[in-house]
């Protein structure tokens, strides 16, 4: 064999030992190579959810965006967002529809402030809520609750700096200047959300006020 012969078949020897060593190193023994997953980008919002985070960025409103999710059942939370703060403290707050924190944060700032100094002459220092995203169904019913979708908000009461707590619970039929107060809040809401209901609605409405986006708008009770 001559040298070029020589050198030849010791280059193809070589290149087959290599093959050989990188595919052993690619797909170990046993086991079978998968693709690896392709990386997701993170939706881009909608432009009405644009539109709404620019509204909150308006009103001032400390907020972070919420990534988009589902979890079963039906249940979910789209477009949402989590409130940092809205000029007051409100306790419970999980993942809200934009609009409904948009909307929220109106009536805390609008509607509930003013009418805590006009007639009961003190400050909003604290909203307490029973909470937001919940998946569960309407209490008596199997159709998915507006919390389901992240779309809903109960009030449970209002703490003032003079120390008193006016819950909904008491106060609905309280004295005659916490009546006041509640009603002025409840009618406010009226125009901000698209369903409000009250203790005057049912008996599972007894200790809060529940406001929702859902729906065509106008059920007010």
């Amino acid at each position: 064999m001559d040298m070029v012969m020589f050198r030849s078949v010791a280059m193809a020897a070589l290149m087959a030992m290599m093959v050989s060593a990188c595919a052993g190193d690619l797909v170990p023994r046993g086991r079978v190579a998968r693709a690896s997953k392709p990386v997701r980008a993170a939706p881009i919002p909608t432009v009405d959810t644009r539109q709404c985070f620019a509204k909150l960025q308006a009103q001032s409103v400390a907020f972070t965006p919420l990534p988009d999710r589902t979890f079963g059942g039906g249940c979910s939370a789209l477009n949402s967002v989590k409130l940092l703060d809205i000029g007051v403290p409100a306790t419970n707050l999980g993942a809200m529809t934009c609009t409904l924190a948009a909307n929220f944060a109106a009536w805390a700032r609008y509607g509930v402030q003013p009418a805590a100094r006009a007639v009961l002459g003190a400050e909003i220092v604290r909203i307490d809520t029973f909470g937001t995203y919940n998946c569960r169904p309407i209490a008596g019913s199997a159709k998915l609750s507006e919390h389901a979708h992240s779309n809903a908000i109960d009030i449970a009461a209002f703490v003032l700096d003079d120390g008193r707590r006016i819950t909904v619970e008491q106060g609905w039929s309280g004295d005659r200047k916490t009546q006041q107060f509640l009603k002025i809040v409840h009618a406010s809401a009226c125009k901000r959300f698209n369903t409000v209901l009250s203790p005057d609605y049912n008996a599972a409405h007894r200790d809060h006020l529940h406001f929702d986006m859902g729906g065509k708008g106008g059920f007010c009770r």
